[in-house]
């Protein structure tokens, strides 16, 4: 099954550096910082 949603922050990430096509830039970086233990914040927080 395809996932449409794909989410990262709140110390988990669905992707990484290698889904740039699928996730976008900013997504697959977001989701990389997250691999590093930076600080994300998950989807929809302000």
């Amino acid at each position: 099954m395809t996932a449409w949603v794909y989410s990262f922050g709140g110390g988990g990430a669905d992707g990484d550096a290698s889904m740039k096509t699928l996730l976008g830039g900013k997504g697959a970086n977001l989701a990389e910082m997250n691999a590093l233990g930076l600080p994300v914040p998950p989807k929809g927080a302000s």
